[in-house]
């Protein structure tokens, strides 16, 4: 009664300029809000990636931005030009710079690990290990004609062949159905309800 089940469905790439316009979204976010939102763009790292240094990143955003506040809030002129509003200001956009800086590298590392390129390395030129290209002359070309060299053709262009068909769903249907007969032949023999005629 078991089996291998279902195989997950493969999941698809998403597509170059939905990833750009997200990345250019979060960014922008972050620096032009002045720092205010930068945590947005650590939280979507965290949320995509889904490893907990990401989440320690994100809370460490947050933690600066607090910071940050705490040099403001002590600031009491009206354009920040005391040295607590400056030193707020300058954490704020160092914290909106460094969010949008590391959610791009974070974004880029998890969508190249999980959809590498797929092109194949390009092949190693041939070793020639010393010998001419050209032929050298032998006593036995002289007094024999070579034939002309014909190139070969062209190797034909490879086509994809199609999966196997997979096997059909009644014979595993067939397969449950008994099994599920013997076991509820099994449950009324163990209740003593079994009815002799079956």
């Amino acid at each position: 009664m078991q089996g291998h089940g279902y195989a997950p469905p493969p999941s698809q790439r998403p597509s170059t300029g939905v990833l750009v316009v997200l990345r250019v979204i979060f960014v922008a976010l972050a620096i032009l809000s002045i720092g205010f939102l930068a945590w947005v763009a650590p939280l979507r790292a965290a949320i995509v990636t889904r490893r907990p240094a990401d989440w320690w990143i994100f809370a460490g955003s947050l933690v600066v931005l607090g910071i940050s506040f705490a040099f403001l809030s002590t600031d009491h002129t009206d354009d920040f030009s005391s040295p607590n509003g400056n030193t707020g200001m300058i954490i704020l956009l160092l914290n909106a710079v460094a969010c949008a800086g590391y959610f791009l590298y974070a974004d880029i590392r998890h969508h190249h690990r999980l959809y590498p390129t797929g092109y194949l390395p390009t092949p190693a030129p041939a070793v020639n290990y010393g010998y001419p290209h050209s032929p050298s002359p032998s006593p036995y070309a002289a007094t024999h004609p070579q034939p002309p060299v014909t190139p070969l053709p062209a190797p034909a262009p490879h086509t994809p062949v199609p999966p196997p068909p997979q096997r059909p769903a009644p014979a595993r249907i067939d397969q449950v159905r008994a099994e599920l007969d013997e076991l509820s032949d099994y449950l009324r023999k163990r209740d003593g309800r079994h009815e002799d005629g079956r």
